[in-house]
Formats: C-alpha cells, sequence, structure tokens
C-alpha cells in the first residue's frame, strides 16, 4: 500500500506562556518514523490538563519530544519504521505520544499504540490513552483500589474523574465520593455511578465522607487538586488510607501539619504519565488492554466526551477546558 505523505503539515504551536490565546496555527515539516516508530495520520487529539500546564510554561515536554502541545491521538498508521510489528498500513489506532498531538501526523513508539475497541470511533478512541492510562496506573497499580474500597475523586467530572468514577463502579468499589463544582456537575457525578457528589463550594467533603462511609473514611484518595485539599485529605482518609497525587491544580500546600498522616499511618504518593520512558508506558498499555478493554468492547464503560473543536478552533478549546464546565474530555478532530 502506498499512501501519499506531504512535507509539510498543520499543527499547533505556543507562541509564548499564557492563556489560550498563546495557541498559534502554525506549518510544520510531517515527523518520520524511526525504526520502531509508526506514523499516524491524526484523526482526532485529547486535550487534557498537562496540556494547559505546558501552555502556560509550567510543564516543559521530556528531552527529544516535540514541542507541539498533545498527549493522546487516534488515527490511520501510514507510515512505519523497519522493526515494527504486529500493525499494517491503512490501521486504526489510538497511541500515548509525549507530545505532538495537536497536529495532521505524529510519530510514535509502535509499543505505546495499540488498535481501536471494537465499534470505537477516532473521537472516542482518542479520550481514551492520556486519562485512562493515567487512571490506572494512580488508582490501582499505585493506590491498590480492590473491590470494596471506598473511594474520593476530586474533580468528579474532569475526564480523570469520570473515568476513574466509571472504573471504581465496574471494579466493585465501596462507597464512591466525588467533588464537583455545580448541580449540573453533580447530576452527571451520580450517573456515572458516584454515590455522593460534594459541591466543594458549599459543602464540607471531609465531613460529607465520613458520614457516607459511617464513619470509616476513604481507604483511596485520588487529588488532582493538592494545596488545601491536602490536609483535608489526610483528614477524610480511613486508617490505612492511600492519597495519590494526580495534579496539583490547587498550588502549592502551606502549612501542612505531618502528624495526622503519622496517626493514620496512611500512604501519599503521587506521579506523572509523561515522562515515564517507552517500556513503562508499553507495560502500562498491555495491563490497561487485558483488564479494561473487555469492558470498553462490551459497552460497560465509555469515555465522556462533552464537546469537539476542529484543530482551527484549539483556542476556543482550551477557554471551555479553562472553565471547567465541562463533564468528561474534549477532543481535537483534523477531519
Amino acid at each position: 500500500m502506498n499512501i501519499a505523505i506531504p512535507a509539510n503539515m498543520n499543527a499547533v504551536e505556543i507562541t509564548r506562556p499564557g492563556g489560550p490565546e498563546v495557541l498559534a496555527l502554525t506549518q510544520r515539516p510531517v515527523p518520520q518514523a524511526g525504526p520502531t516508530e509508526l506514523l499516524i495520520r491524526v484523526e482526532a487529539a485529547g486535550i487534557n490538563a498537562p496540556d494547559v500546564l505546558q501552555r502556560k510554561g509550567l510543564y516543559a515536554p521530556p528531552a527529544g519530544a516535540s514541542d507541539i502541545p498533545g498527549l493522546e491521538v487516534a488515527g490511520e498508521i501510514v507510515g512505519m519504521g523497519p522493526l515494527v510489528k504486529g500493525f499494517m498500513l491503512g490501521e486504526q489506532v489510538l497511541a500515548l505520544v509525549p507530545g505532538g498531538g495537536y497536529a495532521e501526523y505524529c510519530s510514535v513508539d509502535a509499543s505505546n499504540a495499540t488498535h481501536f475497541p471494537q465499534g470505537f470511533s477516532a473521537i472516542q478512541a482518542a479520550a481514551i490513552p492520556e486519562t485512562f492510562m493515567t487512571v490506572w496506573s494512580n488508582m490501582f497499580q499505585r493506590g491498590g483500589f480492590k473491590a470494596g474500597d471506598n473511594i474520593l475523586i476530586h474533580g468528579g467530572t474532569s475526564g480523570i474523574g469520570t473515568t476513574a468514577s466509571m472504573l471504581a463502579k465496574a471494579f466493585g468499589a465501596g462507597k464512591i465520593i466525588t467533588t464537583v463544582g455545580s448541580a449540573e456537575h453533580r447530576d452527571a457525578s451520580l450517573k456515572l455511578g458516584a454515590d455522593l457528589a460534594v459541591l466543594y463550594r458549599e459543602e464540607d467533603f471531609v465531613e460529607l465522607t465520613k458520614q457516607v462511609t459511617d464513619g470509616h473514611g476513604a481507604d483511596l484518595i485520588l487529588d488532582i487538586i493538592g494545596g488545601d485539599y491536602v490536609a483535608r485529605n489526610y483528614a477524610a482518609a480511613a486508617m490505612h488510607g492511600r492519597i495519590v497525587q494526580i495534579g496539583t491544580l490547587g498550588g502549592r500546600v502551606k502549612d501542612l501539619d505531618l502528624f495526622p498522616m503519622l496517626a493514620k499511618r496512611l500512604t501519599h504518593s503521587g506521579s506523572t504519565l509523561r515522562s515515564r520512558s517507552v517500556a513503562e508506558k508499553a507495560a502500562l498499555l498491555d495491563d490497561l488492554h487485558q483488564n479494561v478493554w473487555p469492558l470498553l468492547e462490551q459497552h460497560k464503560l465509555a469515555p465522556q466526551i462533552f464537546r469537539t473543536f476542529p484543530l482551527e478552533e484549539v483556542v476556543e478549546a482550551h477557554r471551555l477546558l479553562d472553565a471547567s464546565k465541562h463533564i468528561g474530555k474534549i477532543v481535537l478532530t483534523l477531519k
């Protein structure tokens, strides 16, 4: 199969650190597939919080990665290196990439790509890699989630929050508690499986977590906020609870008393996905493929797509993300 590939492509660049307005369309050379890589004609690309941090100048790409934002893509294989096995030109794949997703073409190590779940569109597939791999890594591998655990999920209607809620429900959580910003978001979170969705501006998630768990507290807490939530997480956690820091949208921690962590014998850890090695990401994707793909293909869960934007409207897409009014994922389309 011969597939015509242009020399240049449309892509999004960050012209300077700042708000959504610093994103601009540009022309870049089409990347080349290395010996173990696929070249993907991108049909859809997910938008994630790390993209926002990169846009603000707070999260530089790993060494050797593209400066073009975008960490997850779905599309058609149009090129591949000589060492690639298990794929064919013309097949559709989704991939976790270290950068370069907001573009018409993107290269990725073949081990960090996989075929779509059966019956999925490119838009649905593009909403899987970054979010599902982040949640699986932090909730199951690092956080040790198991059936019966009470789980507190901050940012319940974010891409991370909706995914964590669905997986917690699918894998037999005890009580699922989320924090949300509006009545509309509360209703959406409850529909996705939460037993309690706390309006964080009006209600105390510590008190309500204890109430709904009959004083036990949360066995596992997934936190994308940080800041003053850290001390409150310690208060909401059960004895021997696990707290996994996925993000720090609330800024730095100030005047933190660590004694509650000691008294409850808590484990507080954190991680990022982007800077992990190709091999680590490949192992994580394999784990996800084994444990979550059957649920996706049986339509027991699916990524929540809030809205799509064409690549040319990336500024508006980021404005929507910054407003925190979305439920689930925002996806760029290139087709």
